[in-house]
């Protein structure tokens, strides 16, 4: 599949738990470690804070595609968690 064409899975937010984010978020002052929700996801798994000016850059670069997010959400928490293990 073209990643260009590759939107976000439902019901998914894996991006927005496995990963560490070391930048400032909105009611983060100091990031968010891996393996905890961002306290911008709603209980669907969104974004808070997506579109909005408030959204850290970090968030604005991370895309949606194949690799990243695999055939389920199980497979994107797993892929991030591992990336998060061997990039700390």
């Amino acid at each position: 599949m073209d990643d260009r064409l590759f939107t976000c899975r439902e019901n998914c937010g894996a991006c927005c738990i496995a990963p560490s984010i070391s930048s400032q978020i909105p009611n983060m002052p100091n990031g968010k470690p891996a393996g905890i929700a961002c306290c911008h996801l709603d209980s669907q798994y969104r974004c808070k804070l997506f579109g909005q000016p408030s959204r850290p850059l970090v968030c604005c670069r991370l895309k949606a595609n194949q690799e990243m997010c695999g055939n389920n959400r199980q497979e994107a928490l797993d892929y991030l968690t591992q990336l998060e293990q061997i990039t700390c």
